[in-house]
């Protein structure tokens, strides 16, 4: 899978999942922008994984819920390395508990980062992939938006907007060569899950066919391929990298 010559922004790629693609996309060729927000040190830590490993990278900041800073930030990146070829949309948050007890802001946070995030990035890539002709956009949805999961509304609710719009802008796009997908990743070892109970930990591997927990190298790999030329025919699909926990 050859990514020589492409640009890719991977959000959220300081850590877990994001991090493990920004290192397997630069693996195979790409120029990666690693975005963060909050946690500058994880995304440095990332770059120099890049770097080390002589891959091309560099940090860039902002905020995806932030519509004006999402395009000021990818007109930025298109100036020093050029236009986008490839876009991970990886960035996300949950705030778990249950719906009765859910505040406003902690509901439109969730939404405003998962999804309108989602949105955001998209609109800010696709002229210039439409322009080229050629172009792959790759979102991070979750297990959780197909089966639901108590305590967890807003983030399944976020998620499942991810699948309908993936289909939907694929359906747009595809006349110009732009494969849009999505992955859905079932547990995966993050920061984001180590907080789970070692009792609920022990139920999950239970329903797991393939009796382990994901990695986030596990993930990359399957984004890599849908950033690639070999997924050329390859759009509008929902890839479950889940271990069998859904089928």
């Amino acid at each position: 899978m050859n990514l020589e010559g492409k640009v890719a922004l991977v959000t959220g790629g300081g850590r877990g999942i994001g991090s493990a693609v920004c290192r397997k996309l630069a693996e195979q060729g790409a120029f990666v922008h690693i975005n963060y927000l909050r946690n500058e040190a994880a995304a440095a830590e990332t770059l120099e994984a890049v770097l080390a490993a002589g891959g091309r990278a560099s940090c860039c900041r902002f905020d995806v819920a932030d519509a004006i800073a999402v395009a000021d930030a990818v007109a930025g990146l298109a100036a020093t390395e050029g236009e986008i070829d490839i876009l991970v949309n990886n960035a996300g948050l949950s705030v778990d508990g249950l719906a009765v007890r859910q505040k406003e802001g902690e509901w439109r946070r969730v939404i405003d980062v998962n999804l309108a995030g989602v949105f955001h990035c998209c609109q800010a890539v696709i002229r210039p992939m439409m322009k080229k002709r050629w172009g792959r956009i790759v979102n991070l949805t979750s297990v959780v938006a197909e089966t639901g999961n108590a305590g967890q509304t807003a983030y399944a609710a976020s998620k499942a907007g991810v699948i309908g719009y993936t289909k939907s802008l694929a359906r747009e796009l595809g006349s110009r060569n732009i494969c849009i997908n999505a992955v859905s990743p079932g547990f995966v070892e993050t920061e984001m899950t180590a907080s789970v109970s070692a009792e609920a930990r022990q139920g999950l591997l239970a329903s797991i066919p393939l009796a382990r927990f994901g990695t986030p190298a596990d993930v990359a790999g399957v984004v890599a391929f849908l950033a690639s030329e070999e997924a050329g025919y390859i759009t509008g699909q929902i890839l479950r990298v889940n271990g069998g926990l859904y089928i």
